[in-house]
């Protein structure tokens, strides 16, 4: 009888592992029958993409990163090179919400240091002190080398508080919906730890790499991807394109795993459904942490447990349409609400001006995001209720009052995980755990990263490493 193995979870970590496999199995002439099993009645998970109209409106992420290849890759080895979108290059502003009014993030200003000095300088959003703080990173002394730190730990110690509260914090709170002090920095941003090791200054290890990504994007170096990208018809496009992919009938929608166990007289793995029972070689849990350790609550008590103790964050998106006329003018990106600013959203993305084809000509699609480590009592809030917030804050923000043309709020409950102090050695042990039980897998965001490109490298690895170990009989 032919290899089977169990993929539990279509987003984008389970469908990109079961494509990962289907490709392997054609590429080798193997005979291995993949299962996709998905408790919903669709694929991608928080990916989803809606036409209103003529306008595009994505429920959850909107992009990729070009700098990790591996969803760039994909998207290649499916055919979508030529619906790849660049941001917008004329209108990359972002705006950080001070005293109530927008400032734009200095130009040059990467993440948590600056890398040019007159925009530095001008910019209101921090005081002289603040600047003054900021300005004498170059001189500090290499912290002690901690196994582990907070994100604001460490920004404090390098930068000060203002860097932290003005910056650092909203923009971390548009990548992971987390708390800063809580964020491990090993975990979410493990180049700056790198940068004070091998440098001492982050500062100038960054101004360094601001004129290495200057170079790689002249003319003349041929640099073909801005730093985010989208796809022309949205991302659910590589959903639909890796769907298109997966072998007849490998699918199965509104199919719950219950359940999973090993038995050790048939070297297998039996997973029990909402439809029966399913026996495989191997199983990939590309699922949220939470889920994973429901179903190995009986078979792998501790695994289970660890895995319970991922946190998890909740956001929403509400997407607002307007006529163009009703915004101010020169709008960039969007803009970013830092926590101290005790306002109703996390952040505003302005997604008919930051990628091409989200809105017809003259209107502006905007899309706020509510929620959050820091705001979970807002996530709680009725549609009604969160949709006059965001309006509420775009009034005070914007300037805008008209009425939206239409507005659609999507929920993602328990969607981003938290990457605590000691997340990577929680996953350390997770794995060591994994390592005990023959033909299982972790795929998805709870682990080592959590974008799109993080889930997609997350899913092909634990294919090609189950796949490999079926092969040479590790799985039994």
């Amino acid at each position: 009888m032919n290899p089977r193995i169990i993929v539990v979870g279509g987003g984008i970590s389970g469908i990109a592992a079961a494509h990962r496999l289907a490709e392997l199995t054609a590429e080798n002439h193997l005979g291995l029958e993949v299962a996709l099993l998905e408790a919903s009645e669709r694929l991608g998970g928080c990916i989803s993409t809606e036409r209103v109209g003529d306008f595009l409106v994505e429920a959850g992420p909107d992009s990729l990163i070009s700098e990790k290849p591996w969803a760039l890759d994909l998207c290649e080895r499916l055919g979508l090179g030529a619906r790849l979108v660049s941001t917008n290059p004329a209108r990359q502003g972002v705006s950080v919400v001070h005293h109530g009014r927008l400032e734009p993030l200095p130009e040059g200003f990467l993440l948590m240091a600056p890398t040019r000095l007159r925009p530095f300088i001008t910019t209101q959003l921090f005081s002289w002190r603040g600047k003054l703080r900021m300005a004498l990173e170059p001189l500090l002394p290499r912290g002690a080398a901690h196994e582990d730190e907070s994100l604001a730990a460490f920004v404090r110690r390098r930068f000060g508080r203002e860097a932290l509260e003005r910056v650092v914090q909203p923009l971390i709170g548009g990548i992971y919906a987390a708390d800063p002090e809580k964020l491990s920095l090993a975990a979410t941003m493990p180049r700056f730890r790198e940068m004070e090791r091998a440098c001492r200054s982050v500062t100038w290890a960054m101004w360094r790499e601001q004129r290495r990504r200057a170079h790689n994007h002249r003319p003349e170096s041929g640099a073909r991807w801005s730093l985010f990208l989208s796809l022309a018809g949205g991302m659910q496009e590589l959903v639909d394109a890796i769907a298109g992919r997966l072998p007849d009938r490998s699918v199965q929608l509104g199919a719950h795993v219950i359940s999973l166990t090993w038995s050790s007289a048939k070297k297998s793995w039996i997973a029990a459904t909402n439809r029966g029972q399913l026996e495989a070689d191997g199983v990939i849990l590309a699922t949220p942490a939470y889920s994973a350790a429901a179903m190995l609550s009986s078979v792998a008590p501790e695994l289970a447990q660890e895995l319970r103790d991922i946190p998890y964050g909740s956001t929403a998106t509400v997407n607002l349409a307007y006529r163009e006329s009703e915004l101010p003018p020169a709008l960039g990106f969007g803009l970013i609400a830092p926590a101290v600013e005790s306002r109703k959203i996390l952040a505003c993305t302005f997604s008919s001006i930051k990628y091409p084809g989200r809105a017809p000509d003259g209107f502006v699609l905007l899309r706020a995001f509510v929620g959050g480590a820091l705001q979970p009592f807002l996530f709680e809030q009725d549609d009604a209720a969160m949709e006059a917030g965001v309006r509420q804050e775009l009034a005070s923000l914007l300037g805008i009052t008209a009425e939206p043309l239409f507005r659609r709020i999507h929920r993602h409950p328990r969607s981003m995980p938290q990457y605590h102090v000691g997340h990577l050695a929680r996953v350390e042990r997770i794995e060591d755990q994994v390592k005990k039980f023959p033909g299982l897998a972790l795929a998805g965001n709870a682990y080592r990263g959590v974008g799109i490109a993080d889930c997609v490298h997350s899913g092909e690895i634990a294919a090609e490493n189950l796949l490999r170990a079926i092969e040479g009989g590790e799985a039994s």
